[in-house]
């Protein structure tokens, strides 16, 4: 068994980019990590619903906010804001949106978003 391994976002394993966004998908000893870009504009319902088809997104995302801040508005109307530096759970049932001028770049474990979530591969 390796004692490291070692894997670069820059040569990902899968790249996906919907409409303002790039999902960089690494896999390391069967688990995927997802690093998400969300560009100023972004918005799931805008971005992602088209190509889903649900009226919310129904992915569970486990991660950390690495830059930007992420506004998130779930089905039973919470809201609330996670902000660089932040870990977070978002359950399935959610809107989510970028705040202000700053990318949201976002790394997730174990990612369904891997395979549920931008389900459209890089032209």
């Amino acid at each position: 068994m390796e004692a490291a391994k070692v894997r670069t976002f820059e040569t990902p394993d899968e790249l996906r980019t919907p409409p303002l966004a790039s999902v960089a998908i690494v896999s390391i000893d069967g688990v995927k990590v997802a690093r998400l870009t969300f560009e100023p504009g972004w918005r799931w319902s805008q971005s992602i619903r088209p190509i889903v088809n649900t009226e919310t997104c129904q992915v569970r995302h486990l991660g950390v906010l690495a830059s930007g801040t992420l506004h998130v508005a779930t089905a039973d109307g919470a809201e609330y804001d996670i902000t660089s530096g932040a870990a977070y759970v978002i359950e399935p049932g959610h809107d989510a949106w970028v705040l202000g001028q700053v990318p949201v770049v976002a790394y997730e474990f174990d990612a369904p978003v891997a395979t549920a979530s931008a389900a459209t591969p890089a032209a």
